[in-house]
């Protein structure tokens, strides 16, 4: 069978058999497949999906296209984490420092942004000098010097993932269960951690937009990592608005540091406080009644925020960041987008607020697009908070303004205004495991 019939069967609606997923998953890994038919089937699994057994074969076929971290001689038990994805999510950024200042390591393999979303490590690239590419030789040393490191795929780590999450974000075929979910999981099981923690998004700004759908793939995730035998946990939590007051690279990493010095906005601070609570419990060394006060303690007494130092100075980046924004990169230009009428901010579409900051430069639309690390997005009004005609409630920040026009109009129609004070949903919404 050529492959033109693997793309046939599941655009027929057929499942794949185990034999068809390894011959995509090779073919992608080797690159004996072209892009614009491993892109045709991607289309058909988006339109078509698999069953949770084409996803576990998929998850496993990616698994074994490259190689798997070997953490073993790293003390202590290894929690991972993954977020699905959203705007202004930082939170791995916060996170990662202040669970190793608590004595547990994380590793962290993490992606570009993709579709209207951030990627941690084009916001970690911000940082003057910051090495997301370190060897799996040098991920091992950092994790037992630091605690953690924030790294991107090595070549042979799940190397078809790689490819496919590139072709995905620029061929409008992020949005489905099992893409995501084999996406995440095949990272996961090679990154070598012995526990994971999922922080599941749904709403305007996540690709799962209902709960209903982000409990479906928090489930899926949770049963490939149990199955596989890793101890796997999720949260749902809300993304109908970005997280945070800043969406952007730079501007998102003064954000991570602010929370650091315990300054950082409501949302984040409590998220970061929920997840990383956790992930000292599913690690064994903390009982449940001592994790929160553990991560606080880390957090006001400066710990968390010099794990995030030596996290900088290993990976090559300046450490000067933390001490003056200056050194980060700054736009050149603003463009305030204001109030209409008296109220309250009712709703800020996460998903029009995202693809307003990659319009003005902070994202990529195509794969060769260089990103504006200065580029973003300022939240001068979350919803719930109350405004007056004429105030400013989004602000742009930009140097070229070839994106300024169709930016603006996105960063206008995600704002409603309300007379009355709107009713909003928890940020956390419930667990899986």
């Amino acid at each position: 069978m050529g492959f033109i019939d693997v793309i046939a069967k599941k655009r027929d609606g057929y499942a794949l058999s185990r034999e068809d997923i390894d011959e995509f998953v090779y073919g992608v890994s080797a690159a004996n497949i072209p892009d614009y038919q491993v892109s045709a089937l991607l289309m058909a699994i988006v339109i078509r999906g698999m069953s949770d057994r084409e996803t576990g074969w998929l998850t496993d076929a990616m698994v074994r296209s490259g190689d798997r971290v070997d953490l073993s001689d790293v003390p202590g038990t290894k929690v991972g984490k993954h977020s699905t994805g959203g705007v202004g999510d930082k939170v791995s950024i916060v996170l990662a420092p202040i669970v190793a200042a608590c004595g547990v390591v994380l590793p962290k393999l993490s992606g570009r942004g993709l579709g209207h979303t951030g990627g941690t490590l084009d916001k970690l690239e911000a940082i003057p000098g910051f090495r997301v590419n370190l060897s799996v030789d040098e991920f091992i040393r950092m994790l037992t010097d630091v605690g953690t490191s924030i790294v991107g795929q090595t070549v042979s780590l799940a190397p078809a993932d790689k490819k496919l999450y590139a072709l995905r974000d620029v061929t409008a075929t992020v949005p489905s269960l099992p893409l995501i979910a084999a996406s995440v999981m095949s990272k996961k099981l090679a990154e070598g951690s012995d526990a994971l923690v999922l922080d599941v998004k749904c709403g305007h700004g996540a690709f799962m937009k209902s709960e209903t759908d982000a409990r479906d793939l928090a489930r899926l995730m949770v049963s490939i990592g149990s199955r596989a035998g890793l101890r796997t946990e999720a949260f749902i939590t809300d993304m109908d608005a970005p997280l945070g007051r800043a969406v952007g690279n730079a501007l998102e990493v003064i954000e991570c540091i602010e929370t650091l010095k315990g300054h950082g906005p409501d949302d984040i601070t409590a998220l970061v406080v929920a997840l990383a609570s956790r992930i000292l419990v599913v690690s064994g060394r903390y009982a449940r009644p001592d994790a929160e006060p553990a991560v606080r303690r880390a957090l006001a007494s400066g710990r968390a925020l010099e794990k995030m130092r030596a996290m900088i100075e290993w990976q090559g980046g300046d450490a000067g960041v933390l001490d003056d924004y200056a050194r980060l990169p700054r736009a050149a230009r603003r463009h305030a987008i204001a109030a209409g009428a008296d109220g309250y901010v009712a709703a800020l579409q996460a998903d029009l607020v995202g693809r307003a900051s990659m319009a003005v430069g902070a994202g990529r639309q195509r794969i060769e697009d260089r990103i504006d690390h200065s580029a973003g997005v300022v939240i001068a009004k979350k919803p719930g908070e109350s405004v007056r005609a004429g105030e400013t409630i989004l602000e742009l920040l930009y140097n070229d303004d070839r994106g300024l026009g169709e930016a603006s109009a996105l960063a206008s129609s995600a704002i409603r205004i309300s007379a009355e004070p709107p009713v909003l949903r928890p940020l956390l919404l419930g667990t899986v495991a």
